[in-house]
Parts: structure tokens; C-alpha cells; sequence
């Protein structure tokens, strides 16, 4: 498998990218990594941290998008960036998925300029882990790619939870809920009223109403959550502060460390033509490490060719 990485992407790299990479290299050695990025850079920190880059191919890339930057003006301005080049070579085929923990914005807009999404798919999202007490956790979408929705967008992250959810973890007619400010039909704003009806009626999806935000970490209710980007983006960052505070305190669960960011590297944009993994900014080695057997899982799956079929 041929994997892209962007070295310059997140808020320690390319250290800690190389890092993650290096060991990912060491247990995997048959995968090929491509790393896209200042080469200089990436020379000097791999002399300081002994890391063999003959385990890498390397792409120059004489640019790089900051985390401040507008993402999608970005993209169309530094078409020498790291981000830009490493989507241009998976959209020619030359990586099996590309995956980085920089810009989110610009990440989102150069898969949808470069890749382009997938035939009848209305927007592409982006999802979150929702963790639960028992094996297997939640998903909840979008998180953020999509701040202002139109009920359709909501009914097709419906289906595009339920196709992940069924290829990555395993739940063979996963359940679909609206975020929602009661359980009861007819609650909420007229997107939610809207969504509602399109996900009751949708052939595909096994709707079973609303969930309020008290029942996203349990699994007694749904496995998939759908709402608009605003919202899930909101639902992901109280999480996470949560569980920074409480981990400060000295507390730990086996249930609280699920809410480490870390344990999952990082999430997939759905719906674009490719394999696009988007990490957290603040990702270390270990978290480089999981979003590469992210990526390896998302081709290996084939989630995108199932998403195809399912359109």
C-alpha cells in the first residue's frame, strides 16, 4: 500500500510525523510512505531524531498552508503546498490515500477541488468518535465541514454513518438518530423538523428518531448521530475539554480514556473521490501512527467504492 503523509501538517511536525511514521514503517515495513513537505526540514529533523529517511519517499514541496490560513483560498494560492501536491499525486493515483494534521479547511477544500466529490453526493463530511461504555463506540457527523445544512445534507450523512459504520466497526444495520433538542417527532428547528421527515422516509437508512445530547455516550439509543457541522463541531470541542479537565484532576477510567483523541488518529472525510484522512492539530507521534492504520483501514475497506454503490 502506498501511503501519502504530510510532513508539514499540525502543530509539532515534521518531528513528530516523522516519528510516528518511522514506527509505523518499522511494524509495517511492506507499505510504502510518501512524504510531502520541506525537504530541507525534513533532512535536519530526521539528523536530530536518527530517523532513517531511505524508510521514505519524499516529495519537495516548496510551500506550506498555516493553521491560521483561509483553507480554500489557500489552496488555490500555494498550489506548491504540501496539502496541494499530496492531493494532486493520490488524484493521479500515485498514493493509495493521503492523510495530515494541518489545515482542516484547507484539507477539505483541496479534497473537493482536487479529488471532487463522489457523483450524487451533496456535501462531503467529516465525522468523530462518539464513545460509549461498552465495545464498540458511536459516530456522529458532521463535526464541522458543514457549519449551515439543508435537511437533505442531514438524510445523506444518514447513509454515509451508516455505510462506515458498518465497514469499520461491524454493526450490520446500525442505528440513525437526529441530534435533537427532545426525543419526540415535530421538536426543534425547522432543519431538524425537515431532516427528520427525509431520514423517517430513506429506503437505505434504519431511522429511529431523535437522540437527545444526554444520550450520545450511551448505546442504548442510536449508532449513528446525524446533524449540521455547527452543532457536531460544538458536541465534539465540550468533549474534549471535558476530558482534558477531568483528566487533569487525576481521574482515570477505562470509559475516560476513550475520549482520548489520541487512541484514534484521526477521521475521514466521506464522500470525496479518495482516501482522505484529517487529524487533530495538536497530534503527537502516536496519534500519526494511528491515523496511518486509519488510512490503511479506509483503503483496505474500500469505502469509498461502497459509497459508490450505495448512490
Amino acid at each position: 500500500m502506498r501511503i501519502g503523509l504530510d510532513a508539514m501538517g499540525g502543530d509539532f511536525s515534521p518531528s513528530q510525523c516523522l516519528i510516528g511514521a518511522a514506527k509505523f514503517k518499522a511494524d509495517f515495513p511492506k507499505h510504502q510512505i510518501t512524504l510531502f513537505g520541506d525537504k530541507n526540514l525534513i533532512d535536519q529533523k530526521s539528523l536530530e531524531l536518527s530517523i532513517d529517511l531511505n524508510l521514505f519517499e519524499i516529495v519537495d514541496c516548496k510551500e506550506h498552508i498555516a493553521m491560521n490560513e483561509h483553507g480554500a483560498r489557500a489552496v488555490a494560492a500555494k498550489k506548491e503546498s504540501s496539502i496541494s501536491v499530496g492531493m494532486q499525486y493520490h488524484a493521479l493515483g500515485k498514493t493509495d490515500c493521503f492523510i495530515s494534521a494541518g489545515n482542516t479547511g484547507a484539507m477539505l477544500a483541496a479534497s473537493v477541488f482536487i479529488l471532487k466529490t463522489i457523483p450524487g453526493v451533496l456535501r462531503p463530511t467529516i465525522n468523530s468518535v462518539l464513545p460509549r461504555p461498552g465495545e464498540i463506540n458511536g459516530l456522529i457527523l458532521d463535526v464541522g465541514a458543514n457549519a449551515d445544512c439543508k435537511p437533505e445534507y442531514l438524510a445523506q450523512f444518514g447513509l454515509l454513518g451508516s455505510i462506515y459504520v458498518k465497514e469499520v466497526y461491524n454493526i450490520k444495520n446500525p442505528r440513525v438518530a437526529l441530534l435533537n433538542i427532545g426525543e419526540e417527532k415535530g421538536k426543534g428547528n425547522l432543519l431538524a423538523q425537515q431532516a427528520y421527515e427525509l431520514l423517517e422516509q430513506a429506503p437505505n437508512i434504519n431511522f429511529v428518531g431523535n437522540i437527545e445530547g444526554r444520550n450520545l455516550f450511551n448505546d442504548k439509543i442510536a449508532d449513528v448521530v446525524v446533524c449540521d457541522g455547527f452543532t457536531g463541531n460544538t458536541v465534539l470541542k465540550t468533549a474534549e475539554g471535558l476530558f482534558y479537565q477531568i483528566a487533569k484532576s487525576g481521574i482515570q477510567s477505562d470509559f475516560l480514556d476513550k475520549f482520548n483523541f489520541n487512541n484514534y488518529g484521526g477521521v475521514p472525510i466521506l464522500g470525496v473521490n479518495g482516501n482522505v484522512i484529517i487529524g487533530h492539530g495538536i497530534s503527537k507521534a502516536a496519534t500519526f501512527y494511528q491515523m496511518i492504520k486509519l488510512g490503511e483501514s479506509i483503503v483496505e475497506l474500500e469505502i469509498v467504492k461502497k459509497i459508490k454503490s450505495a448512490l
